[in-house]
């Protein structure tokens, strides 16, 4: 209920007319969001350039580091959901995590600052000769990320379903309130992501960095202060245990019972109870993972309560738990094909900074100089355009053909996706090697911050493989979140959103492998390192053609599970097409 400071959970027979609880808080919440996105990011995107510019690490170094750091943030959020769920909930995991967020970036903006917390200037060109970080400054720094960490991990599973939880799904005008809020969610996201990277990024390139990353920690503290006044206005969900622990408990129960045999007709068959309570909705039962089913066998030595369920969850299961179990499974070999594809997006944001640093970045003849690290706002600003014409225009073409409500598959929208990445890639490899050849050939434009020659190619040359970088997320990424909300059990949305970041942390993991493992290769080959501290005399095309490559591979494989694939709630003899096109035709989403 909206009017109370706690819930448990919506009542159906309850509809108040307008949400006023949720419609005031929404500013709140809103407000909070876009200023931690406006200071996370604007603290972010230009962190590469800061670590090779102001700590004076190699480009190798700092882009492992970014790498480490980004996939550690991403990894975080599955541990924050979990302990949201279990044991302190959204509001006050949300409260815990913005606090470490400000203390991170305030730690990030002393290391600027203070000129004892980062090494002296370098006023040479060759990296090799500047003056890195001592152990304590390096130490500070991490100790900052080691903060922003802890506010990823809280902010990002959270704050999605806690502006959620402001209004009651079960009434017209709940559902009502959760799309505005969506809408307005995903405006100011961009919107700020856009703004840091651009007008935040040049005041750190161009005028201080000090300024440049106080900015987004004052913006964390706004963010903060709006949280906190909001308080008395929200809705707080008590915590329900987690979902993951009932998933745990069919691997267990399976493994103990696995000498059994399952009967003949087992839909009909197993042991069936599903709590008065659960939000989740009914699940049929599915051949697929058949070894989980054991744990629904009901034996002699299992004991029931008054109520029907089982007295040690551990040693018996529901059809519904092991069904659920199940939609967790089938989800992990599509959620592992994301890891090689957001290696490709990666990409744009790392390297695609060193390319611009090599690059003209002057717009004609003003002598402005794009800031490096803005550049990646042209993959925001296709996503943004790209979106209302897929959605207005795309999809009811598509519609008419495959008669799908959505227009297409969740799955059909990712691996296009994944296509248009190996094309990110392939693009990025030929502007590569174009920048290379004309750095190599023509007159050079000067020296860049780190050392080599500045190509004349103009920086812009970028634009269209960030273009199609964008709209690659807005096929893949966009359609993982529908892929996971749809596919996951009710009760386990939080833990769905993180998958997501999930993705994004064993990608970046897999990055800086393949950095390590090619830069140690090639650096002692007769062709010379492919990733070399001056992109004029490396090879990133190469390296670049070598994640297209594995794209394709990946490509492959997930057309294989995407095959395998059932969707929830949908029997083992069904194909994905006709599962879709037959629940779209009865008004049910997929």
């Amino acid at each position: 209920m909206e009017g109370k400071e706690e819930k448990s959970a919506p009542s159906s027979n309850e509809d108040h007319g307008i949400n006023y609880k949720g419609v005031k808080a929404m500013p709140f919440i809103v407000g909070n969001e876009a200023f931690e996105k406006l200071g996370t990011t604007g603290t972010l995107a230009n962190l590469l350039v800061y670590l090779t510019t102001v700590f004076n690490m190699k480009n190798i170094t700092a882009t492992l580091l970014v790498n480490f750091f980004n996939g550690t943030s991403n990894v975080a959020p599955l541990a924050g959901a979990f302990l949201s769920d279990t044991y302190f909930g959204r509001y006050n995991t949300l409260a815990f995590a913005s606090i470490c967020s400000l203390l991170g970036m305030t730690a990030l903006t002393l290391t600027a600052a203070i000129y004892k917390l980062h090494p002296p200037k370098c006023e040479v060109k060759e990296s090799a000769k500047c003056v890195g970080p001592t152990a304590w400054q390096f130490a500070f720094l991490l100790s900052g990320f080691g903060f922003l960490v802890l506010g990823a991990g809280g902010i990002r599973p959270c704050n999605l379903a806690f502006g959620a939880d402001q209004f009651n799904p079960a009434t017209k005008s709940g559902k009502q309130g959760i799309n505005s809020f969506f809408n307005w969610y995903y405006f100011t996201f961009t919107f700020a992501m856009m703004i840091s990277a651009t007008f935040i990024v040049y005041i750190q390139s161009n005028i201080s960095w000090g300024i440049g990353l106080a900015i987004p920690a004052f913006l964390m503290f706004m963010s903060c202060a709006l949280f906190f006044v909001g308080s008395k206005l929200y809705v707080k969900v008590k915590p329900q245990g987690s979902p993951i622990t009932s998933v745990v408990q069919v691997l267990v129960a399976a493994a103990k019972k696995r000498k059994l045999n399952l009967p003949d007709n087992p839909a009909l068959s197993l042991f069936n109870y599903i709590p008065t309570n659960s939000i989740n909705s009914r699940l049929v039962y599915t051949d697929q993972f058949r070894w989980l089913s054991k744990s629904a066998i009901l034996t002699s030595e299992d004991q029931l309560n008054s109520d029907g369920s089982a007295a040690n969850p551990w040693k018996l299961c529901s059809i519904q738990q092991v069904e659920e179990a199940k939609c967790v499974l089938r989800v992990i070999p599509i959620w592992s094909s994301a890891i090689i594809y957001f290696v490709a997006i990666i990409q744009q944001q790392t390297y695609v900074v060193l390319q611009a640093l090599q690059s003209d970045r002057r717009l004609g003849n003003t002598g402005f100089q794009v800031p490096a690290a803005s550049f990646i706002v042209f993959s925001m600003v296709s996503l943004t355009i790209w979106i209302p014409i897929y959605d207005r225009i795309l999809i009811p073409s598509f519609r008419k053909l495959t008669h799908i409500e959505s227009g297409i598959t969740s799955l059909q929208r990712m691996g296009i996706g994944i296509v248009l990445s190996v094309l990110t890639m392939l693009v990025s490899a030929v502007v590569e090697e174009r920048r290379r050849h004309l750095a190599l050939t023509r007159l050079t434009l000067g020296i860049a911050p780190k050392g080599g020659a500045i190509s004349s190619m103009s920086a812009l040359w970028l634009v269209p493989q960030l273009t199609i970088a964008g709209i690659t997320e807005a096929f893949n990424s966009i359609g993982q979140i529908e892929f996971y909300y749809k596919q996951f059990p009710e009760n386990m949305r939080s833990v769905a959103g993180s998958f997501l970041f999930l993705g994004l942390a064993g990608s970046s993991y897999v990055s800086s492998f393949l950095i390590s493992v090619v830069h140690h290769i090639t650096a002692t080959s007769q062709g010379g390192d492919w990733l070399s501290e001056d992109l004029n005399k490396g090879k990133l095309d190469l390296f670049y053609y070598l994640i297209a490559a594995l794209g394709v591979l990946n490509f492959g494989y997930f057309l294989v599970f995407a095959k395998w694939y059932r969707y929830k709630g949908c029997n083992d003899s069904s194909s994905e097409l006709s599962i879709e096109v037959k629940q779209q035709s009865q008004k049910h989403l997929v």
